[in-house]
């Protein structure tokens, strides 16, 4: 493997990357030591993991964000005034889209056939609270697509109402919940 030992910016560390001159490229471009970038047994190794020998079962995760904005761009929003059209219809059926695509996005993610995916909003004192549930019966839970989906839910109303307030703040994304599989039901604290 070729060693740079030096990159001036960290665009060269990703080209760098993918050209696979390798991994102690990027540590060092980022500023961090290989082994504590990398550390792991199969340094610069990616895998997607099987699970035909897994059993299918219900499984289900919960996911939540918030964006913060301005009085007036929650006003536009909750009276549909945004030029853009109606940004939480919009939103959701983005939402939507982004779960069902999650495996396009995240490398090794598998792609799943969904049998739910609803985006919820309600607004909240300084924005908008959005929460994403994705479902299926199968080998591999869906928390990446609840993540996926209200990030780009979130994503979306920012796009939609940007014109209004560019200061906006997208925060909090985390998974709340996750039913099913071997490792069982979890709930955020």
């Amino acid at each position: 493997m070729t060693q740079l030992t030096h990159l001036d910016d960290r665009g060269q560390a990703a080209r760098a990357c993918l050209l696979g001159v390798g991994e102690q490229v990027v540590g060092h471009a980022m500023g961090r030591d290989d082994a504590a970038f990398m550390g792991h047994a199969d340094r610069g190794q990616a895998a997607m993991v099987d699970i035909a020998a897994k059993p299918a079962t219900v499984r289900e995760a919960v996911a939540e964000g918030h964006i913060a904005m301005s009085d007036a761009a929650l006003a536009a929003i909750r009276e549909g005034s945004v030029k853009k059209g109606d940004v939480l219809a919009a939103a959701r059926i983005a939402g939507i889209m982004a779960a069902k695509r999650t495996s396009e996005l995240i490398p090794l993610c598998h792609p799943l056939m969904l049998s739910k995916v609803a985006v919820d909003f309600r607004e909240t004192g300084n924005g908008i609270h959005a929460t994403a549930t994705a479902r299926l019966t199968g080998q591999t839970g869906v928390e990446m697509e609840a993540l996926t989906a209200v990030s780009i839910a979130l994503l979306t109303i920012y796009d939609m109402a940007k014109a209004l307030d560019k200061s906006m703040i997208i925060s909090d994304i985390r998974l709340l919940s996750k039913t099913g599989g071997k490792s069982g039901d979890w709930r955020a604290e």
